[in-house]
Protein backbone atom coordinates (compact mmCIF):
# COMPACT_ATOMS: atom_id res chain seq x y z
CA UNK A 1 0.00 0.00 0.00
CA UNK A 2 3.16 2.61 0.28
CA UNK A 3 3.80 2.17 -3.29
CA UNK A 4 0.04 3.36 -4.24
CA UNK A 5 0.45 6.46 -1.93
CA UNK A 6 3.62 7.36 -3.06
CA UNK A 7 2.22 6.76 -6.55
CA UNK A 8 -0.85 8.83 -6.23
CA UNK A 9 1.18 11.35 -4.45
CA UNK A 10 3.70 11.66 -7.55
CA UNK A 11 0.12 11.81 -9.96
CA UNK A 12 -1.37 14.68 -7.51
CA UNK A 13 1.78 16.79 -7.72
CA UNK A 14 1.76 16.35 -11.92
CA UNK A 15 -1.41 17.07 -11.92
CA UNK A 16 -1.45 20.03 -9.76
CA UNK A 17 2.09 21.30 -11.80
CA UNK A 18 -0.05 21.62 -14.70
CA UNK A 19 -2.89 23.32 -13.60
CA UNK A 20 -2.97 25.93 -15.44
CA UNK A 21 -3.42 23.35 -19.01
CA UNK A 22 -6.61 21.93 -16.98
CA UNK A 23 -9.21 25.15 -17.39
CA UNK A 24 -7.97 24.77 -21.33
CA UNK A 25 -9.96 20.78 -21.53
CA UNK A 26 -13.35 19.87 -22.40
CA UNK A 27 -15.43 17.58 -20.13
CA UNK A 28 -14.58 13.79 -20.85
CA UNK A 29 -11.27 14.68 -22.44
CA UNK A 30 -9.21 14.29 -19.97
CA UNK A 31 -7.74 16.33 -17.03
CA UNK A 32 -4.71 17.54 -18.92
CA UNK A 33 -3.06 17.15 -22.65
CA UNK A 34 0.89 17.97 -22.82
CA UNK A 35 2.24 18.26 -25.71
CA UNK A 36 6.57 18.61 -25.62
CA UNK A 37 7.72 22.12 -26.93
CA UNK A 38 9.63 20.00 -29.96
CA UNK A 39 6.25 17.91 -30.27
CA UNK A 40 8.34 14.72 -29.50
CA UNK A 41 5.61 13.91 -27.21
CA UNK A 42 2.42 13.59 -26.01
CA UNK A 43 0.82 12.83 -22.86
CA UNK A 44 -3.02 13.13 -21.98
CA UNK A 45 -3.69 12.28 -18.44
CA UNK A 46 -7.86 11.03 -17.32
CA UNK A 47 -9.53 9.89 -14.36
CA UNK A 48 -13.09 7.62 -13.95
CA UNK A 49 -14.93 6.41 -11.47
CA UNK A 50 -18.07 4.23 -10.91
CA UNK A 51 -20.26 3.99 -7.61
CA UNK A 52 -22.69 1.25 -7.50
CA UNK A 53 -25.66 -0.12 -5.60
CA UNK A 54 -26.39 -3.60 -5.91
CA UNK A 55 -29.56 -5.56 -4.72
CA UNK A 56 -30.01 -9.30 -5.18
CA UNK A 57 -33.08 -11.60 -3.50
CA UNK A 58 -33.44 -15.07 -3.45
CA UNK A 59 -36.61 -15.84 -5.39
CA UNK A 60 -39.25 -19.08 -4.83
CA UNK A 61 -42.09 -20.68 -6.55
CA UNK A 62 -43.54 -21.64 -3.44
CA UNK A 63 -42.23 -18.78 -1.24
CA UNK A 64 -41.76 -15.90 -3.47
CA UNK A 65 -39.84 -13.26 -2.90
CA UNK A 66 -37.22 -14.30 0.13
CA UNK A 67 -34.71 -12.03 2.54
CA UNK A 68 -31.98 -10.71 0.57
CA UNK A 69 -28.49 -8.39 1.04
CA UNK A 70 -27.28 -5.36 -0.76
CA UNK A 71 -24.16 -3.51 -0.72
CA UNK A 72 -23.22 -0.04 -2.15
CA UNK A 73 -19.18 -0.23 -3.59
CA UNK A 74 -16.89 1.95 -5.79
CA UNK A 75 -17.05 -0.78 -8.70
CA UNK A 76 -14.00 1.40 -10.41
CA UNK A 77 -11.76 3.93 -9.78
CA UNK A 78 -8.93 4.07 -12.48
CA UNK A 79 -6.36 6.77 -13.89
CA UNK A 80 -5.73 6.62 -17.49
CA UNK A 81 -2.37 8.09 -19.57
CA UNK A 82 -1.65 7.78 -23.31
CA UNK A 83 -0.14 9.73 -26.03
CA UNK A 84 2.44 8.86 -28.37
CA UNK A 85 6.50 8.84 -27.90
CA UNK A 86 9.09 9.90 -30.83
CA UNK A 87 6.41 9.65 -33.38
CA UNK A 88 3.12 9.46 -33.59
CA UNK A 89 3.13 6.32 -35.29
CA UNK A 90 4.63 5.12 -31.35
CA UNK A 91 2.11 5.69 -29.00
CA UNK A 92 1.23 4.61 -25.62
CA UNK A 93 -1.24 3.15 -23.07
CA UNK A 94 -1.07 3.07 -19.31
CA UNK A 95 -4.42 2.05 -17.23
CA UNK A 96 -4.10 1.82 -13.29
CA UNK A 97 -6.96 -0.15 -11.09
CA UNK A 98 -7.25 1.61 -7.74
CA UNK A 99 -10.07 -0.61 -5.73
CA UNK A 100 -10.64 -3.84 -4.45
CA UNK A 101 -12.32 -4.96 -7.56
CA UNK A 102 -9.76 -3.91 -10.05
CA UNK A 103 -6.76 -4.90 -7.80
CA UNK A 104 -8.08 -8.53 -6.44
CA UNK A 105 -7.52 -11.87 -7.80
CA UNK A 106 -3.69 -12.07 -6.63
CA UNK A 107 -2.05 -15.68 -6.05
CA UNK A 108 0.99 -17.54 -5.30
CA UNK A 109 2.10 -16.19 -8.72
CA UNK A 110 1.97 -12.70 -8.73
CA UNK A 111 3.61 -12.29 -5.14
CA UNK A 112 0.99 -10.88 -3.02
CA UNK A 113 1.24 -7.80 -4.82
CA UNK A 114 -2.10 -5.93 -5.62
CA UNK A 115 -2.90 -6.01 -9.28
CA UNK A 116 -2.91 -2.02 -10.05
CA UNK A 117 -1.59 -2.75 -13.80
CA UNK A 118 -4.64 -3.20 -15.99
CA UNK A 119 -2.54 -2.03 -19.30
CA UNK A 120 0.69 -0.69 -19.92
CA UNK A 121 0.94 -0.89 -23.63
CA UNK A 122 3.17 0.35 -26.44
CA UNK A 123 1.27 0.42 -30.11
CA UNK A 124 3.59 0.82 -32.90
CA UNK A 125 2.69 1.59 -36.40
CA UNK A 126 6.14 0.49 -38.32
CA UNK A 127 4.58 0.00 -41.94
CA UNK A 128 1.43 1.08 -43.67
CA UNK A 129 -1.70 -0.73 -42.34
CA UNK A 130 0.65 -2.90 -39.59
CA UNK A 131 0.81 -2.39 -36.10
CA UNK A 132 2.78 -3.92 -33.45
CA UNK A 133 1.18 -4.04 -29.97
CA UNK A 134 3.55 -5.38 -26.81
CA UNK A 135 2.71 -5.35 -23.47
CA UNK A 136 -0.11 -5.92 -21.05
CA UNK A 137 -3.86 -5.44 -22.33
CA UNK A 138 -6.92 -7.00 -23.51
CA UNK A 139 -6.44 -10.08 -26.21
CA UNK A 140 -8.38 -9.78 -29.07
CA UNK A 141 -11.30 -11.63 -27.63
CA UNK A 142 -15.30 -11.04 -27.68
CA UNK A 143 -16.61 -7.89 -28.62
CA UNK A 144 -18.63 -7.48 -24.93
CA UNK A 145 -14.98 -8.23 -23.73
CA UNK A 146 -12.64 -5.15 -25.63
CA UNK A 147 -15.24 -2.36 -25.18
CA UNK A 148 -14.52 -0.47 -22.13
CA UNK A 149 -16.26 -0.50 -19.01
CA UNK A 150 -16.81 3.25 -19.31
CA UNK A 151 -18.75 2.37 -22.59
CA UNK A 152 -20.92 -0.79 -21.83
CA UNK A 153 -24.68 -0.80 -22.71
CA UNK A 154 -25.46 -1.69 -19.49
CA UNK A 155 -24.38 -1.87 -15.69
CA UNK A 156 -21.32 -4.12 -16.38
CA UNK A 157 -20.78 -7.19 -18.65
CA UNK A 158 -22.93 -10.14 -18.73
CA UNK A 159 -22.47 -13.99 -17.35
CA UNK A 160 -21.08 -14.82 -21.11
CA UNK A 161 -18.41 -12.79 -20.89
CA UNK A 162 -17.65 -13.43 -16.95
CA UNK A 163 -17.54 -17.17 -17.87
CA UNK A 164 -15.32 -17.16 -21.26
CA UNK A 165 -13.74 -14.32 -21.79
CA UNK A 166 -9.87 -13.98 -22.24
CA UNK A 167 -9.25 -10.90 -20.80
CA UNK A 168 -6.05 -9.14 -20.54
CA UNK A 169 -2.59 -10.72 -20.64
CA UNK A 170 1.05 -10.10 -21.57
CA UNK A 171 2.43 -10.57 -24.61
CA UNK A 172 2.54 -8.91 -28.73
CA UNK A 173 0.01 -8.66 -30.87
CA UNK A 174 0.30 -7.90 -34.80
CA UNK A 175 -2.96 -6.00 -36.49
CA UNK A 176 -3.66 -4.95 -39.73
CA UNK A 177 -6.46 -3.63 -42.13
CA UNK A 178 -7.64 -3.29 -45.71
CA UNK A 179 -10.18 -1.81 -47.69
CA UNK A 180 -12.13 -4.30 -50.42
CA UNK A 181 -13.51 -1.86 -52.89
CA UNK A 182 -15.40 1.48 -51.56
CA UNK A 183 -16.39 1.04 -47.69
CA UNK A 184 -15.71 -2.77 -46.73
CA UNK A 185 -13.03 -3.16 -44.20
CA UNK A 186 -11.13 -6.20 -42.97
CA UNK A 187 -9.31 -6.14 -39.60
CA UNK A 188 -7.12 -8.85 -38.75
CA UNK A 189 -5.19 -9.56 -35.30
CA UNK A 190 -3.20 -12.05 -33.99
CA UNK A 191 -1.21 -12.67 -31.15
CA UNK A 192 1.06 -14.37 -28.75
CA UNK A 193 0.95 -14.21 -25.33
CA UNK A 194 1.87 -15.88 -21.71
CA UNK A 195 -1.50 -17.36 -20.92
CA UNK A 196 -1.65 -16.68 -17.33
CA UNK A 197 -3.18 -13.29 -16.80
CA UNK A 198 -2.13 -10.04 -15.84
CA UNK A 199 0.78 -9.24 -13.70
CA UNK A 200 2.05 -12.27 -13.25
CA UNK A 201 5.55 -12.30 -11.90
CA UNK A 202 6.77 -15.62 -11.87
CA UNK A 203 7.84 -17.46 -14.86
CA UNK A 204 5.54 -19.25 -17.03
CA UNK A 205 3.49 -22.17 -16.68
CA UNK A 206 2.54 -24.87 -19.33
CA UNK A 207 2.62 -23.19 -22.33
CA UNK A 208 2.21 -19.48 -24.38
CA UNK A 209 -1.49 -18.56 -25.89
CA UNK A 210 -2.52 -18.31 -29.51
CA UNK A 211 -5.15 -15.64 -30.65
CA UNK A 212 -6.46 -14.65 -33.91
CA UNK A 213 -9.61 -12.56 -35.08
CA UNK A 214 -11.19 -11.51 -37.74
CA UNK A 215 -13.42 -8.07 -37.85
CA UNK A 216 -15.36 -7.42 -41.47
CA UNK A 217 -17.06 -3.82 -41.76
CA UNK A 218 -19.21 -4.28 -44.94
CA UNK A 219 -20.70 -0.73 -44.37
CA UNK A 220 -17.56 1.27 -43.23
CA UNK A 221 -16.26 2.99 -40.10
CA UNK A 222 -18.44 3.58 -36.67
CA UNK A 223 -18.67 6.71 -35.75
CA UNK A 224 -16.34 7.40 -33.05
CA UNK A 225 -15.46 3.71 -33.17
CA UNK A 226 -18.74 2.98 -32.46
CA UNK A 227 -18.38 -1.01 -32.91
CA UNK A 228 -16.51 -0.83 -29.63
CA UNK A 229 -19.30 1.19 -27.44
CA UNK A 230 -22.32 -0.14 -26.35
CA UNK A 231 -25.47 1.67 -27.20
CA UNK A 232 -26.04 4.69 -29.76
CA UNK A 233 -24.50 7.79 -28.29
CA UNK A 234 -23.62 8.42 -32.43
CA UNK A 235 -26.24 7.81 -34.05
CA UNK A 236 -25.42 6.80 -37.57
CA UNK A 237 -26.85 7.94 -40.21
CA UNK A 238 -26.76 5.30 -42.16
CA UNK A 239 -26.72 1.15 -41.48
CA UNK A 240 -23.28 0.26 -39.96
CA UNK A 241 -22.46 -4.22 -39.18
CA UNK A 242 -19.27 -5.18 -37.56
CA UNK A 243 -19.11 -8.77 -37.62
CA UNK A 244 -15.76 -10.76 -36.09
CA UNK A 245 -14.79 -14.34 -35.15
CA UNK A 246 -11.99 -15.05 -32.41
CA UNK A 247 -10.04 -18.49 -32.20
CA UNK A 248 -8.00 -18.87 -28.54
CA UNK A 249 -5.74 -22.06 -28.38
CA UNK A 250 -4.25 -22.12 -24.85
CA UNK A 251 -1.23 -24.61 -25.10
CA UNK A 252 -0.96 -26.87 -22.09
CA UNK A 253 -2.98 -24.51 -20.36
CA UNK A 254 -2.56 -24.80 -15.95
CA UNK A 255 -6.37 -22.34 -14.95
CA UNK A 256 -9.75 -23.78 -15.70
CA UNK A 257 -10.87 -21.07 -17.47
CA UNK A 258 -7.68 -20.65 -20.13
CA UNK A 259 -6.00 -17.65 -18.71
CA UNK A 260 -8.72 -17.05 -16.23
CA UNK A 261 -9.82 -19.10 -13.18
CA UNK A 262 -8.08 -20.87 -10.79
CA UNK A 263 -4.99 -22.99 -11.06
CA UNK A 264 -5.40 -26.80 -11.62
CA UNK A 265 -3.16 -28.96 -9.23
CA UNK A 266 -2.54 -32.45 -8.68
CA UNK A 267 0.21 -34.45 -6.82
CA UNK A 268 2.51 -33.91 -9.40
CA UNK A 269 2.34 -29.81 -9.25
CA UNK A 270 0.10 -27.95 -12.17
CA UNK A 271 -2.25 -29.85 -14.36
CA UNK A 272 -1.99 -29.14 -17.93
CA UNK A 273 -4.50 -29.55 -20.83
CA UNK A 274 -5.18 -27.44 -24.15
CA UNK A 275 -7.66 -25.64 -23.95
CA UNK A 276 -9.47 -23.59 -27.03
CA UNK A 277 -11.93 -20.74 -26.62
CA UNK A 278 -14.23 -19.59 -29.70
CA UNK A 279 -16.28 -16.48 -30.22
CA UNK A 280 -18.08 -14.98 -32.94
CA UNK A 281 -19.96 -11.43 -32.40
CA UNK A 282 -21.91 -8.57 -33.96
CA UNK A 283 -22.32 -4.92 -33.51
CA UNK A 284 -25.06 -2.88 -35.49
CA UNK A 285 -26.12 0.38 -35.40
CA UNK A 286 -28.39 2.53 -37.01
CA UNK A 287 -30.26 5.92 -35.71
CA UNK A 288 -31.36 5.04 -31.93
CA UNK A 289 -30.88 1.77 -32.64
CA UNK A 290 -28.27 -1.02 -31.33
CA UNK A 291 -27.82 -4.92 -31.21
CA UNK A 292 -24.90 -6.66 -30.27
CA UNK A 293 -24.71 -10.87 -30.24
CA UNK A 294 -21.87 -12.96 -29.31
CA UNK A 295 -21.37 -17.07 -28.76
CA UNK A 296 -18.63 -18.83 -26.95
CA UNK A 297 -17.61 -22.14 -26.99
CA UNK A 298 -14.75 -23.78 -24.84
CA UNK A 299 -13.30 -27.34 -25.08
CA UNK A 300 -10.45 -28.98 -23.72
CA UNK A 301 -8.17 -31.41 -24.61
CA UNK A 302 -8.29 -32.92 -21.10
CA UNK A 303 -11.06 -31.65 -19.23
CA UNK A 304 -10.82 -33.30 -15.63
CA UNK A 305 -7.84 -32.81 -13.22
CA UNK A 306 -6.09 -36.23 -12.83
CA UNK A 307 -3.39 -36.97 -10.51
CA UNK A 308 -0.41 -39.07 -12.08
CA UNK A 309 -2.32 -42.59 -10.76
CA UNK A 310 -5.27 -41.22 -13.38
CA UNK A 311 -7.63 -40.64 -10.39
CA UNK A 312 -9.52 -37.46 -10.86
CA UNK A 313 -8.90 -34.64 -8.23
CA UNK A 314 -12.83 -33.24 -8.86
CA UNK A 315 -11.37 -29.82 -10.43
CA UNK A 316 -12.37 -29.62 -14.34
CA UNK A 317 -12.23 -27.70 -17.07
CA UNK A 318 -15.34 -24.93 -17.41
CA UNK A 319 -16.23 -26.50 -21.08
CA UNK A 320 -19.57 -25.50 -21.95
CA UNK A 321 -21.11 -22.56 -24.60
CA UNK A 322 -22.53 -19.40 -23.64
CA UNK A 323 -24.78 -17.01 -26.24
CA UNK A 324 -25.81 -13.26 -25.31
CA UNK A 325 -27.96 -10.96 -27.00
CA UNK A 326 -29.00 -7.20 -26.66
CA UNK A 327 -30.77 -4.64 -27.78
CA UNK A 328 -31.25 -0.75 -27.05
CA UNK A 329 -32.89 2.01 -28.52
CA UNK A 330 -31.58 5.88 -27.62
CA UNK A 331 -34.53 8.09 -27.67
CA UNK A 332 -33.64 11.83 -28.77
CA UNK A 333 -33.39 12.93 -25.09
CA UNK A 334 -30.98 10.52 -24.68
CA UNK A 335 -32.89 8.10 -22.65
CA UNK A 336 -31.85 4.40 -23.60
CA UNK A 337 -34.05 1.13 -23.09
CA UNK A 338 -32.38 -1.75 -23.09
CA UNK A 339 -32.72 -5.75 -22.99
CA UNK A 340 -30.30 -8.70 -22.96
CA UNK A 341 -30.74 -11.92 -22.83
CA UNK A 342 -27.79 -14.42 -21.65
CA UNK A 343 -27.77 -18.32 -21.66
CA UNK A 344 -24.16 -20.31 -20.20
CA UNK A 345 -24.47 -23.74 -21.13
CA UNK A 346 -22.27 -25.78 -19.36
CA UNK A 347 -20.90 -29.33 -19.80
CA UNK A 348 -23.16 -31.31 -17.78
CA UNK A 349 -21.03 -34.36 -17.56
CA UNK A 350 -17.96 -32.73 -17.08
CA UNK A 351 -18.90 -29.68 -14.72
CA UNK A 352 -21.89 -31.46 -12.94
CA UNK A 353 -23.53 -27.23 -13.52
CA UNK A 354 -26.68 -26.66 -14.92
CA UNK A 355 -27.95 -24.45 -17.47
CA UNK A 356 -28.43 -20.68 -16.46
CA UNK A 357 -30.62 -18.02 -18.07
CA UNK A 358 -30.54 -14.14 -17.46
CA UNK A 359 -33.02 -11.52 -18.71
CA UNK A 360 -31.92 -8.42 -18.09
CA UNK A 361 -33.60 -4.75 -18.66
CA UNK A 362 -32.22 -2.07 -18.44
CA UNK A 363 -32.70 1.95 -18.44
CA UNK A 364 -29.71 4.56 -18.90
CA UNK A 365 -29.68 8.68 -18.54
CA UNK A 366 -26.70 9.71 -21.07
CA UNK A 367 -25.63 13.47 -19.98
CA UNK A 368 -22.62 13.42 -21.65
CA UNK A 369 -22.37 10.36 -23.65
CA UNK A 370 -20.52 7.77 -21.77
CA UNK A 371 -18.35 10.67 -20.07
CA UNK A 372 -21.51 11.08 -17.88
CA UNK A 373 -24.37 8.94 -17.02
CA UNK A 374 -26.52 6.99 -14.86
CA UNK A 375 -27.24 3.72 -15.54
CA UNK A 376 -29.91 1.06 -13.64
CA UNK A 377 -31.31 -2.02 -14.67
CA UNK A 378 -33.09 -5.51 -13.07
CA UNK A 379 -32.07 -8.99 -13.88
CA UNK A 380 -34.15 -12.41 -13.47
CA UNK A 381 -31.73 -15.59 -13.53
CA UNK A 382 -32.55 -18.63 -13.61
CA UNK A 383 -30.99 -22.43 -13.38
CA UNK A 384 -32.54 -25.04 -15.02
CA UNK A 385 -34.00 -27.87 -12.19
CA UNK A 386 -33.20 -25.31 -9.59
CA UNK A 387 -36.59 -24.19 -8.07
CA UNK A 388 -34.42 -21.02 -6.45
CA UNK A 389 -34.15 -18.32 -8.72
CA UNK A 390 -32.92 -14.68 -8.14
CA UNK A 391 -33.28 -11.01 -8.83
CA UNK A 392 -30.57 -8.96 -9.30
CA UNK A 393 -31.77 -4.65 -9.15
CA UNK A 394 -28.47 -2.52 -9.64
CA UNK A 395 -27.38 1.27 -9.54
CA UNK A 396 -24.47 2.95 -11.03
CA UNK A 397 -23.27 6.84 -11.64
CA UNK A 398 -20.23 6.89 -13.60
CA UNK A 399 -18.01 9.96 -14.39
CA UNK A 400 -15.00 10.08 -16.75
CA UNK A 401 -12.80 12.95 -16.99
Amino acid sequence: MNKINLLLTAILISTLSFSQDITNNKFGKGLYNVVAKDSSYTMKFAIRMQSLYVGEWNVNDSTGIGAGNSQFLVRRARLKFGGFAYSPRLKYKVELGLTNRDISGASSHTKGAPRVILDAVIKWNFYKNFTLWAGQTKLPGNRERVISSANLQFVDRSKLNSNFNIDRDMGAQLRHHFKLGGNFIVREMISVSQGEGRNVTDPNLGGYQYTGRVEVLPFGKFASKGDYVGSAVKREDKPKLALGGTYDLHDRAVKTKSNQGSYMENDAGFFETDIITVFGDMMFKYKGLSLMAEYAVRTADKDSVMNIDGTKTGQVVAVGTGMNFQAGYMLKNNWEFAGRYTLTDWDMDVTGKEAQTQYTFGISKFLAGHKLKVQTDITYSTTENNPDDELIYRLQFDIHF
